[in-house]
């Protein structure tokens, strides 16, 4: 028993390392061949990275390196052993593979080369969150202010972007200027929409006087659990039976066609919810 729990215990954190990994591939692609290339240094320990290099005349592996060790130092005093251990395999990956990955130009046009480098930018960042990851960089100043000092942790990442993006405008030009500020906003629009896009589902409401069919196939048609809520008419004040039913939208239209079969005269009413958690959606074990 004690052998299975340290083998799941070694999976689990193989597979964050191995997570991690792909998510500083994904970053070092979009820094070497999106954004570098054009000079848009959009915040973070990237962004200045790529200012530094033009200043400096080294290579921006090197600069993250050094910056990191910063980092990760001022995370192990400032912030505890927890926040330093979760920051220390992103932070120590992210200039190996940044200095690894060619520097290259892959989209010659930078308003296309600033989307396609922010979005990747953006979903990187979302899986070192989903995995209390991070890369070191810019994140770490503003959960030591949030400890250290009551700063909100959004307006604290927001100020050491902000010096980065205006660090742009001094060394590059007005244009890197904004593409920056552009890629930002992108980048935080990819993250909410895989944070809360990908993962909707639909809430159904029916109420029919054909409940107890509808509810038999929607248990063993498409295997969704089905709560039976008493409800009362307000006009005719008579007792009635209203179904609420969570399932993904890819089994929507099957439960469309299973209320029509059976009372074409149902009344639903269908809400998107962003996130669902329990028994059948975040874990397996029968039925909602």
């Amino acid at each position: 028993m004690k052998t299975t729990s340290k083998n799941n215990k070694m999976w689990k954190w193989v597979k964050k390392v191995l997570s991690i990994a792909v998510a500083i591939l994904i970053m070092s692609v979009s820094v070497n061949m999106f954004l570098g290339p054009h000079s848009i240094a959009a915040g973070g320990l990237t962004g200045l990275s790529i200012i530094l290099e033009q200043l400096l005349h080294l290579d921006r592996s090197v600069i993250i390196l050094v910056g990191n060790v910063v980092v990760l130092a001022c995370a192990f005093f400032f912030l505890g052993k927890e926040m330093f251990f979760n920051t220390v395999i992103g932070a120590a990956l992210l200039p190996l593979i940044i200095g690894v990955v060619p520097h290259i130009t892959l989209v010659q046009d930078t308003m296309l080369s600033m989307v396609m480098g922010s979005v990747l930018f953006g979903i990187a960042v979302t899986i070192m969150y989903h995995n209390k990851a991070s890369s070191g960089g810019t994140a770490i100043p503003p959960l030591i202010f949030k400890k250290h000092f009551g700063l909100n942790t959004s307006l604290g990442l927001f100020v050491t972007d902000g010096i980065v993006v205006i660090l742009s405008l001094i060394v590059f030009s007005v244009e890197s200027f904004f593409y920056a500020v552009f890629s930002i906003f992108i980048t935080s629009a990819t993250m909410h929409y895989i944070e809360s896009g990908i993962n909707k589902k639909k809430m159904v409401y029916i109420i029919s006087n054909q409940h107890e069919s509808i509810t038999h196939d929607i248990l063993h048609e498409v295997e969704r659990g089905v709560t039976i809520v008493p409800v009362i008419g307000a006009y005719k004040k008579n007792p009635m039976q209203m179904l609420l039913v969570t399932l993904s939208t890819r089994n929507y239209r099957q439960l469309l066609s299973i209320v029509n079969k059976h009372d074409k005269d149902a009344f639903m009413i269908t809400d998107t919810v962003s996130d669902v958690h329990g028994q059948g959606f975040t874990y397996e074990s029968g039925s909602v």
